[in-house]
């Protein structure tokens, strides 16, 4: 067998392949900290492969793109490719724990620690793997076994999981993302949608085009709407989520938590609760673990996170914002905007974004590789914005952004933070990005 890649996910997989007693050799662009500890183990290194050797499988990092060369020959010769969350699958004992799965292109993470707390609130033995931290396969292989897991799957790990078969699946909405790893918008939402194919299909009935695959979804088809629900749907009604699903619309629907208790705020991270409540609700959580979990729940760093009020200026850190559709999320939670932007925006459009949230901008401060394509989209589509473009590239380059956030914000401004863009350019990811905003509002009000 052999693994490509040798990261977090990589190392997961050739440990569990390794005391499974499995032939396991290793491949990778370089030769990773984990390397030593696998070699010991009885793997070998093979450093970087040019051709593919004699093998009976691949397990490929989702880093790897299908038309990576051994990929590719790995499907001419049909030996099967499997990614870790197939990998995982795989491995699971005969009473394994159901799986509660959760993709779409934005949103994952907040999502399925929504989950767990909900889950554990239900007096469960549950976990959020995947994409958020504990690799899947780790929590299948572990000791103790546990009794749920919430997991976060990427497009590129279901397009490597053709076995996946949840108890329920969540896609929580649709907008172009990945397309150089997927080749068209088409295979990259084919991919998502390999979320469904288990007992419960849940979809977003608000995002026109995850409401139309989802017609075509195999099992129970369940929908979530921050509308007043439908049969058979979960959505907002006099200001709680309620169940009318799952057979709750039996007694005129159930009453699951308040909306206020959702944290962070945004219509988008109501949607985001809906769709936890929906998976919980597909396992058996009663409405006190919904509730109960949405209160003890605690948002990850750099996703709409308060950062502080000076002056009556708020400043907010949404830096995980690394797209037009996840900016647009936290900009229309806020009536007057004062907008920091900016980074790789990787050939994707803003225009639709800017034109959209145009008239809650009270200006814009732009920065990184592809700030002028920003800049040129509020020209377009709001041009009384005032607009201030950040130059610097260097490790002042945030206090700079921030001062001129400062300059343009009045009292009852929200100052945010949502780049609709990554941040590879001027930061190692897009914590550091937060943590650079963060510091930088420090230091000018301290």
């Amino acid at each position: 067998m052999l693994v490509c890649g040798v990261g977090v996910a990589g190392t997961s997989a050739a440990r569990a392949l390794l005391d499974l007693g499995s032939d396991v050799s290793l491949t990778a662009t370089s030769e990773g900290p984990s390397v030593a500890d696998l070699v010991a183990r009885g793997a070998r290194w093979l450093g970087t492969l040019s051709e593919l050797p004699d093998v009976d499988l691949v397990v490929a990092s989702p880093g790897l793109r299908p038309t990576h060369p051994l990929l590719v020959a790995a499907q001419v010769r049909g030996v099967p490719v499997w990614g870790e969350v197939e990998l995982a699958w795989r491995l699971r004992a005969p009473d394994a724990a159901p799986w509660l799965a959760v993709t779409g292109t934005n949103g994952k993470t907040t999502t399925v620690h929504m989950l767990e707390a909900m889950l554990r609130a239900a007096g469960l033995n549950a976990v959020a793997v995947g994409n958020v931290g504990e690799p899947v396969i780790d929590a299948v292989v572990a000791a103790e076994p546990f009794q749920v897991l919430a997991v976060e799957v990427s497009s590129q790990q279901l397009h490597f999981a053709p076995s996946l078969r949840p108890l329920a699946g969540a896609l929580l909405n649709l907008a172009p993302d990945h397309l150089d790893w997927h080749g068209s918008f088409e295979d990259y939402a084919a991919a998502k949608a390999g979320v469904w194919f288990g007992n419960v299909a849940v979809g977003n009935a608000d995002d026109p085009l995850v409401a139309r695959l989802l017609e075509t979804a195999p099992g129970e088809r369940v929908s979530f709407t921050v509308g007043e629900p439908g049969p058979g749907q979960v959505g907002v009604a006099s200001g709680h989520l309620v169940s009318r699903a799952f057979g709750d619309d039996d007694t005129g629907g159930l009453v699951l938590a308040a909306v206020e208790d959702v944290r962070p705020a945004g219509v988008h991270n109501v949607a985001n609760a809906l769709a936890a409540a929906t998976l919980a609700r597909a396992v058996g959580a009663d409405a006190q673990a919904v509730a109960g979990g949405l209160a003890t729940f605690v948002p990850d760093p750099h996703r709409n996170e308060p950062v502080g009020v000076f002056g009556e200026v708020a400043w907010v850190d949404d830096s995980k914002a690394t797209n037009a559709h996840a900016a647009r999320g936290s900009l229309l939670a806020y009536e007057r905007v004062v907008w920091i932007a900016g980074g790789q925006l990787k050939g994707a459009s803003v225009d639709e974004l800017v034109a959209e949230i145009a008239p809650r901008l009270a200006g814009a401060v732009l920065l990184g590789v592809d700030r002028a394509v920003v800049e040129e989209a509020l020209r377009r589509h709001a041009p009384d914005v005032p607009v201030i473009m950040v130059d610097t590239h260097d490790d002042g380059a945030m206090l700079e952004v921030v001062r001129a956030a400062a300059r343009l914000a009045r009292p009852g401004d929200t100052v945010l933070l949502a780049p609709a863009a990554a941040s590879y350019d001027m930061f190692a990811n897009y914590s550091a990005r937060g943590r650079a905003f963060a510091d930088a509002i420090q230091a000018l009000h301290s």
